[in-house]
């Protein structure tokens, strides 16, 4: 006979904070959201890997794309690259993250004083970048001959055949610097001088890199930006069962900082062998996460097995129909509030801190407080970050509304068997677990999280939290009826007009 556990299968829905005392400690500018993302033996604090924001990209094709990863390290946050695409795809995708924003930035964007302002036009639209490197041979690390801004042509009177030698502004009247330069002094050339971008070279001319005037500001800007040691903006990817001895090293050699198995079930010798090839060939330098799971015995085997992080949840995404395709899942509140208990206890056991991630099952923002207070150290989401401008699908018109594409890695538009892969032949999806959907286009990510964040910090204060760390130690919940989820809402009032709760 079947076992049958005891307590019922829950959502956030059904839950809520009880208020504990606000002091003068919680204020809101003093809340800390800083997450660990890998384990730790305790005594060696700090984590070896840690987010500013408790907040990750979901590993979907509709999500998370270079695009997405920049966005949300920018804010502190962190994307993990899908994987249902090429090794080499991927890859790309990475390098544009890292080589995104590292304070001295390898040139993307190269010409020769041969080419032409066709050319250059071409390459503008490519890469979105107006500042063009001209070198000997057209290589970032070629002899610096020039540069090619926007104020160097003017499009409606430079003939599309000029060379680019012709009118761009000559190395003798540039403003450069040497091999060695610190940050903070190339950052006190650029605004002495009043220019826009500063090429770092060698002895022999050599270019070696550009610091740019716009990452300075944006820095400023954003000062929550999640950087790796290398001052360059942090990325996570997702990888399969199947051909990680591959993938692994190409993303690795690509600078990805930490990497995720993506799978709708993680319990699987097929995930603990991922994990153990990855010990046995990197050690404990590599950071990996296994999942997902959806209780104790789960967590436990994932961690033997060498996770970095384990992955909470199955069946709870909105736009993931594996609990009525193969009636398999769980409540996400009841799946984390048992997985956050295992962690605790292992941690108690062995001194091993092992962070958890809760990955589907937010509908509202106050779901992720909730979420953190049940005990997940950061989470992962996808509708959610779907609906922005960062997003890689197309923004549509759809019965007068704007929406954004969104479909699940389970949905055969994904094509992605891997993920859902039981180890027979593959190459083919017998049967969808995911849909193909849209979802309100909701505009810019980063007006949007703030608003969000915002909610956050409240709720924390509110629960008389400085930290996620407190505020996990600190929660109180409660079980609510459904009478009184009616009574959490506005009612028994005729609205003024309707308003989408995101």
């Amino acid at each position: 006979m079947a076992t049958i556990l005891d307590g019922t299968s829950r959502t956030f829905s059904e839950y809520l904070l009880l208020p504990n005392l606000t002091s003068k400690a919680t204020a809101v500018d003093r809340i800390d959201l800083r997450a660990d993302v890998a384990r730790y033996r305790k005594g060696e604090e700090p984590c070896p890997l840690r987010i500013n924001l408790p907040m990750a990209s979901a590993i979907m094709q509709a999500v998370s794309h270079d695009g997405m990863a920049i966005a949300l390290a920018r804010e502190g946050g962190l994307s993990f690259l899908f994987a249902s695409q090429s090794v080499e795809s991927q890859v790309e995708m990475v390098r544009r993250v890292k080589n995104y924003k590292a304070g001295f930035v390898t040139s993307d964007s190269n010409l020769t004083p041969e080419h032409s302002l066709a050319d250059v036009l071409a390459l503008k639209k490519r890469t979105g970048h107006s500042t063009i490197a001209i070198t000997g041979d057209g290589t970032p690390n070629g002899t610096l001959l020039g540069i090619v801004t926007s104020r160097d042509y003017r499009v409606s009177r430079t003939p599309m055949d000029a060379k680019v030698g012709s009118f761009m502004t000559p190395f003798d009247h540039l403003v450069y610097a040497y091999e060695g330069i610190g940050l903070s002094e190339a950052n006190d050339l650029i605004w002495d001088r009043k220019i826009n971008q500063l090429p770092v070279i060698t002895r022999d001319r050599r270019l070696v890199g550009m610091v740019f005037r716009k990452d300075y500001d944006e820095h400023k800007e954003n000062p929550d930006e999640l950087l790796d040691a290398d001052k360059r903006l942090m990325t996570g990817a997702g990888i399969n069962t199947r051909d990680y001895a591959v993938r692994v090293p190409a993303l690795l050699d690509a600078g990805a900082d930490v990497l995720c198995i993506d799978s709708s079930d993680g319990f699987t010798e097929w995930q603990a062998e991922t994990l153990q090839w990855i010990r046995k060939t990197y050690g404990s330098e590599v950071k990996v996460s296994g999942g997902n799971i959806v209780d104790a015995e789960g967590f436990r085997y994932l961690v033997d097995a060498g996770a970095d992080f384990v992955k909470v949840g199955i069946g709870g995404g909105s736009i993931c129909i594996t609990r009525e395709q193969k009636g398999i899942g769980r409540g996400q509140a009841s799946a984390v509030l048992e997985v956050a208990a295992a962690r605790d206890a292992y941690f108690k056991e062995t001194g091993i801190y092992v962070p958890i991630c809760s990955d589907g099952g937010i509908v509202y923002d106050y779901h992720m407080t909730l979420a953190l207070a049940m005990g997940a150290d950061f989470l992962m989401l996808g509708r959610y970050f779907a609906r922005f401008d960062e997003s890689p699908t197309r923004r549509l018109m759809v019965n007068g509304s704007y929406v954004k594409e969104y479909w699940g890695e389970g949905s055969n538009r994904a094509r992605n068997w891997q993920r859902y892969d039981d180890g027979g032949e593959g190459g083919r999806m017998a049967f969808e677990e995911g849909v193909d959907s849209y979802v309100p286009y909701a505009g810019k990510l980063k007006d949007n999280l703030d608003a969000t964040v915002s909610k956050v910090r409240a709720t924390l204060v509110s629960c008389g939290a400085s930290s996620l760390a407190e505020l996990r130690e600190r929660a109180r919940l409660t079980v609510v009826s459904s009478t009184s989820i009616v009574e959490g809402g506005a009612h028994d009032v005729i609205l003024k007009e309707s308003e989408r709760r995101s």
